[in-house]
């Protein structure tokens, strides 16, 4: 029952059901342990229920949300977190990478980020453009040559261990309340998508370890390869124009 409401008050300060699901999965083995080590004689929470993860349903921001919502991260007084989330949404970057950060990754001359293996989900070194929406947030921050870590809680003087309160504050106040954090990964992702962009730089950038994560988003690339193929719809049709205008 513990755990039960553990899982509930996850999803009420505004986490995914499959971060709530990851808290659960490490108290499980934490248990497991316990049994492996002859501490406990049975895993108490062995058969609690995960949560409907629902990783289908995707949210992508319009042009007027993403006007909004970079109008408060512009503007709102919480820099350390807006600038967390621009982070985010300008290299689609996961937040523990980006929590995890730290300075002597960072390579301004060469204009990479170098996620080390230990923080990457695919549990391999990742190598991110930084590009200059990324570079802006890179040259707003003051921790640099102060602490290890890119963002700091300066409450604390320590990383960020999680923002989710101060997000749900940030998404409110641009009216975008079902907005999650994770979405803006998703930004970066589907940004990339509409502008024509390949499914394989899309995984690449992304660090998807698996094509299919990447399939998500073919939806998205389809409207920008119909777009760009009424170009050509465009030429033929000012030719016909311009024929009939002579044929006059």
């Amino acid at each position: 029952m513990q755990v039960q409401n553990f899982q509930a008050e996850l999803l009420a300060e505004g986490l995914a059901p499959a971060t709530a699901n990851h808290h659960v999965k490490l108290i499980r083995r934490m248990l497991n342990l316990a049994v492996d080590w002859e501490m406990l004689e049975k895993n108490p929470v062995s058969r609690i229920a995960m949560l409907a993860e629902m990783n289908q349903k995707e949210r992508y921001l319009s042009e007027e949300e993403l006007v909004r919502l970079v109008q408060v991260l512009k503007t709102d007084s919480c820099r350390s977190v807006c600038l967390i989330i621009l982070y985010l949404m300008s290299t689609g970057a996961r937040l523990n990478e980006v929590l995890s950060a730290t300075w002597d990754q960072v390579d301004r001359e060469r204009k990479i980020w170098r996620i080390p293996a230990i923080n990457s989900k695919s549990k391999r070194l990742r190598t991110v453009p930084l590009n200059e929406s990324a570079f802006d947030v890179i040259n707003q921050l003051e921790t640099e040559h102060k602490f290890d870590h890119l963002f700091i809680n300066y409450k604390t003087n320590k990383p960020f261990v999680s923002i989710h309160k101060v997000f749900d504050k940030l998404r409110k106040k641009a009216q975008l309340p079902e907005m999650r954090i994770h979405d803006a990964r998703h930004f970066f992702c589907s940004a990339l998508a509409s502008s024509g962009r390949s499914l394989y730089e899309i995984q690449t950038l992304a660090g998807h370890s698996d094509p299919k994560t990447t399939m998500r988003y073919s939806s998205v690339s389809s409207k920008a390869l119909h777009s760009a193929s009424s170009t050509a719809s465009d030429i033929i049709q000012e030719a016909f124009k311009k024929s009939s205008l002579a044929s006059v």
